[in-house]
């Protein structure tokens, strides 16, 4: 018997009816479809001025300059929030804007929403916290900080008129196919060395934009080392880093416009992501559920039977076509159940 078919009794499908559960408690009408592509990005400049706009705009700056205002090096230790000198818009590029470059445009129209980490409801507040802790490789802001309000603000103000739960086109990544084979580093290492290198580095240290100590950040971030995402964070996963890089690298990549093949994306991610970096405790209460864990999620427990080396590197196709087994018998496991009840 395998590992997951062992490991169904020891499940619930309450994940499963989370990931269904309208929100509204309302009969669900036809959701509006949304396309980010060529979109116009709302100008804070038109705010009128007064606290509103001034918090928009603190909420722009905490993410094109979080090194400055929330990093390790800010002169008041109070306010070392991020554990690194990233900036939010190392990865949320343009302002959180740009389209499947993870974009904050539409967040306030799709959350509260299912998150399979937490395996819960989630609130736009968590999940900012949950990128503090992970790819900041920081600690939680207070709720009623000054500093989460601007962050939920600007969301709000890249989402406005964006209606609640629509269908939104260009939110997240660009999905990709991935190739069904074990990616390989050393091939990723000769494209990281062509493409990559000349903006973060031979060594993956990114260039600084100033030096060490002044708060000022990096002009192209490191990749991996002391100063980055932790492997907590979901661009440690490889098909989420994968799909990133495809879409949006090198520098002036865009989903219609990619610079790299399938094969050299999912290589040179996986080069990325062999690198030492920091590390997160307690991984293991990630993905409580379980039947829903990623499976490019590398680290335990794992749920298919495969090896570590498989959830880090691939192949991936087997383990998502186990994955959808696994899904599939819980969910005739919980309708059975359903029906049993109303007898």
């Amino acid at each position: 018997m395998s590992s997951f078919r062992r490991a169904l009794p020891l499940m619930t499908a309450a994940g499963l009816l989370l990931c269904a559960w309208p929100l509204s408690g309302v009969a669900q009408e036809a959701a509006a479809a949304v396309k980010l592509a060529g979109r116009a990005v709302p100008e804070i400049d038109k705010l009128p001025a007064g606290p509103q706009r001034d918090l928009v705009q603190y909420g722009h700056d905490l993410t094109v300059r979080t090194f400055a205002l929330i990093g390790p090096e800010v002169a008041n230790k109070n306010m070392r929030y991020a554990g690194n000198n990233l900036a939010c818009a190392s990865c949320h590029q343009q302002a959180a804007s740009k389209p499947f470059a993870m974009p904050w445009t539409g967040v306030t129209a799709t959350f509260p929403q299912y998150r399979a980490r937490e395996d819960d409801i989630s609130t736009v507040e968590e999940r900012v916290n949950g990128c503090m802790e992970r790819s900041m490789n920081g600690k939680a802001l207070p709720l009623g900080s000054r500093e989460m309000k601007a962050f939920v603000a600007y969301a709000a103000f890249l989402s406005q008129g964006i209606p609640v739960g629509a269908n939104i086109d260009g939110a997240g990544m660009m999905a990709s196919k991935m190739p069904n084979r074990r990616a390989n580093p050393e091939a990723g290492a000769q494209v990281y060395a062509a493409k990559c290198a000349v903006c973060h580095g031979p060594d993956g240290q990114g260039q600084r934009a100033g030096k060490p100590g002044d708060a000022k950040g990096y002009t192209f971030p490191p990749l991996w080392g002391k100063d980055t995402f932790n492997n907590g964070a979901g661009m440690n996963r490889l098909i989420m880093a994968t799909r990133f890089v495809k879409h949006n690298m090198p520098l002036g990549a865009t989903f219609d416009a990619t610079q790299l093949s399938d094969d050299e994306a999912y290589d040179v991610a996986a080069f990325m992501l062999s690198k030492p970096r920091p590390v997160r405790a307690h991984l293991d209460r990630d993905f409580p559920a379980r039947w829903n864990k990623p499976v490019d999620s590398a680290f335990p427990p794992y749920m298919l039977g495969a090896t570590a080396d498989q959830h880090r590197f691939g192949p991936y196709p087997p383990l998502v076509e186990m994955q959808k087994q696994m899904a599939d018998e819980l969910k005739a496991k919980a309708a059975a159940a359903r029906a049993a009840a109303a007898k």
